[in-house]
């Protein structure tokens, strides 16, 4: 009795080593897979991004042809992207309930999309471009291998982190965002291994391109009474102006939809009010991403309404419809919101820029633990307690809103409504 006791327990050890071995071997060649091809196609991006802002620059004049350029992208939507026009949104709606495959489309769409919006001076980012090629790419999986309808999801949050950290250097932060993103308030953490490995493998494909990313100055500071308040004024402005951004870009494109039936029409109305406002004055550093004025904010005051410009101006490009992401405009403003508190401490200058840069975006996206994480990556881990506490008070001042309307909220945010938990950020009355 004792030795079929035993021989049946050995047959199970071997049985469930034997899954185990089975299930990690799949996973880590979906992982490899997905390293490859997406910081590839990152890599790509990357380099025809700064080709096509090349040429932009150096033909000013392109900058007239936007609404053509809009109208463009809006015709290709209209007839080619069916449900991938949800950008962002559709990920997180897959995640949520998984119920089909992401379009293949989604990848070569936003990708050209994001391009010709930038060729033509749209001012917009490109992390929504990244995260999108990233799940959509990922997702293709499903159609050359059976896998169960739960790890829909995690093929997705695979290429979210994948295609976060190729496009930003910060594979940390984009382990988190690709978890942290789903649910306001909630974390699983399952995946973090996964989606570690996924994002610091594409990570280095995207490197071993020959590709480069932006550097920042480290961030060095000296504890005063003056740092202080100006760091806890500055995260709740940054929560804030946060709000202001994802309402107005919300409303905008609610806006275009009720006015204009015809898709393709409301890209080329919104690129015939920003040529206007282009030919009244508007500085061509407040199209395409602005990443020389990011960076001069770290090193020299900047005009005070410099973040209000770009926010209008990003609002308007992707609230009617042109392609790309939010994240790089969220830095753009975040950095020049914090470069007029050097106004009071000129010796924090890169203090104020580091924290409002991490700040807006944590307060967009709902992400605060990631968005500080990446400030620890950027600028230095010295001043982590600082990145932690200014995106902590940036997410909860900017209160249950988001740049994705697909957000779920998981668990309300402190001042907000209890009521609003389990529900969708499109759902909650405006």
């Amino acid at each position: 009795m004792k030795r079929g006791i035993s021989q049946f327990q050995n047959l199970v050890s071997l049985y469930w080593d034997s899954f185990c071995l089975r299930y990690l071997t799949k996973w880590l060649f979906f992982i490899l897979l997905i390293a490859l091809s997406v910081g590839s196609t990152s890599a790509f991006f990357l380099v025809a991004l700064d080709t096509v802002t090349s040429i932009r620059e150096s033909h000013i004049w392109l900058v007239y042809f936007l609404p053509f350029a809009g109208f463009a992208i809006g015709w290709f939507y209209f007839h080619y992207g069916k449900n991938a026009n949800k950008g962002n949104n559709l990920l997180l709606e897959e995640i949520h309930s998984p119920s089909s495959i992401i379009p293949f489309r989604m990848t070569p769409l936003v990708l050209l999309g994001t391009l010709v919006t930038h060729l033509f001076g749209g001012s917009a980012g490109r992390e929504g471009t990244a995260v999108q090629m990233g799940g959509s790419i990922a997702h293709q999986i499903v159609r050359f291998f059976p896998i169960k309808i739960h790890e829909h999801q995690t093929l997705i949050i695979l290429g979210i982190s994948a295609g976060f950290a190729s496009v930003f250097g910060t594979p940390l932060a984009a382990t988190i965002f690709s978890i942290e993103v789903i649910r306001i308030g909630s974390y699983r953490y399952q995946w973090i291994i996964p989606a570690f490995l996924s994002a610091y493998l594409s990570h280095l494909v995207c490197l071993s391109w020959g590709v480069s990313h932006s550097h920042y100055p480290k961030i060095s500071f000296d504890y005063n009474g003056t740092l202080l308040i100006c760091l806890f004024v500055l995260a709740v402005l940054s929560g804030w102006v946060a709000k202001l951004f994802s309402w107005l870009m919300h409303s905008i494109s609610h806006l275009f939809s009720r006015w204009i039936p015809y898709p393709p029409l409301r890209p080329f109305v919104g690129g015939i009010i920003l040529v206007i406002v282009f030919v009244f004055g508007f500085n061509l550093e407040y199209f395409g991403l602005g990443l020389p004025t990011i960076q001069r904010a770290f090193l020299e005051p900047l005009p005070g309404e410099t973040f209000l410009l770009k926010l209008l101006l990003t609002v308007t490009t992707i609230g009617s419809g042109f392609k790309g992401g939010e994240v790089t405009p969220l830095f753009f403003i975040g950095a020049s919101l914090g470069n007029l508190f050097g106004y009071f401490d000129p010796f924090h200058l890169t203090m104020f820029v580091g924290i409002g840069f991490i700040s807006v975006f944590a307060g967009a996206t709902n992400t605060p633990l990631a968005c500080a994480v990446m400030g620890m990556e950027l600028f230095g881990w010295e001043c982590g307690i600082f990145f932690l506490l200014s995106a902590g008070i940036a997410y909860i001042c900017s209160g249950h809103t988001s740049i994705y309307q697909s957000q779920m909220i998981g668990k309300t945010k402190p001042l907000s409504r209890p009521s609003d938990s389990g529900k969708k950020i499109s759902d909650l009355k405006k």
